[in-house]
């Protein structure tokens, strides 16, 4: 299954995704995925509905990864009558306030996480765009950031704040060890070879919010989201955050129609327009 999904040059975490999907499944009957057939699929289905209470868009994911593995794989029919997939359905996403946004990159420490949730909110990047950044891939000439290989094995640009670019070289000044590849080097002193792992970004974000005195559910993602509904709501055109975000789709970009105040409050309530009574 590997190799199938290395063959179609599938992204890694795409890859580990299904990997796990699939072990998982096997390990739920404890026996060989290839000696499993559409009734333990549908009973695998149900369990993840109905006792482990995955959302439908998750149960989606998990039966993507188990009809790779029949069809590309074993080689062998998939039904979608027998093994239907689930209606997905649209949640709109957290959204912080700009004030909001402020108090949690101040309230993120060490120096590092702070670093982190300021590049996040400055770029819109995914978090394992953000972690696989390299040095070379800030241009401080032109004022972009290059994000290479991101979802999708697609290339694009973003813009470089000039509040960032001076976090970012402060960031660099205190580095024990100056990397010579990654922008954020692993390890708990940042002077591994590797890069950080999305987990670190998840944490910085989780531990921010927590000091933070947020209410609301925050993670890597949410300040990817103010991002696109701050630039619209400062008056940035669908296209052109499309572009930024690295939406195949302008229909992916359209939920922030939906989080934009400028956009909700640009047409009044009907009821401030009726004449009653007392």
């Amino acid at each position: 299954m590997l190799e199938e999904l290395q063959r179609r040059n599938y992204a890694e975490t795409t890859i580990n995704s299904y990997l796990r999907s699939v072990e998982e499944f096997s390990r739920h009957f404890n026996c060989s995925p290839d000696r499993l057939g559409p009734r333990h699929i549908r009973e695998y289905q149900g369990e993840l509905f109905q006792k482990r209470k995955f959302s439908p868009n998750t149960v989606a994911q998990r039966l993507a990864a188990l009809r790779f593995f029949y069809t590309k794989t074993l080689k062998k029919v998939w039904s979608i009558e027998e093994t239907p997939y689930p209606k997905k359905t649209l949640h709109l996403p957290t959204i912080l306030s700009q004030e909001e946004v402020a108090r949690l990159i101040d309230a993120a420490w060490p120096p590092f996480h702070r670093t982190l949730l300021m590049a996040l909110y400055a770029t819109g990047l995914r978090r394992a765009e953000l972690a696989r950044l390299k040095v070379s891939d800030v241009d401080s000439k032109r004022m972009v950031i290059h994000v290479r290989s991101g979802k999708g094995r697609k290339d694009r640009d973003v813009m470089l704040s000039a509040k960032l670019l001076e976090a970012l070289r402060e960031h660099w000044r205190g580095l024990q060890r100056k990397p010579s590849a990654w922008l954020f080097p692993g390890n708990r002193w940042h002077t591994g070879d590797t890069p950080i792992t999305t987990k670190v970004v998840w944490n910085a974000c989780k531990d921010a919010a927590q000091r933070a005195g947020l209410q609301k559910e925050v993670h890597p993602h949410t300040l990817r989201h103010c991002f696109a509904t701050h630039l619209l709501e400062a008056g940035a055109d669908l296209r052109t955050i499309q572009i930024l975000l690295g939406h195949r789709d302008l229909k992916e970009t359209t939920i922030y129609l939906h989080l934009s105040q400028r956009h909700l409050h640009a047409t009044a309530s009907p009821l401030d327009s009726l004449k009653l009574q007392g």
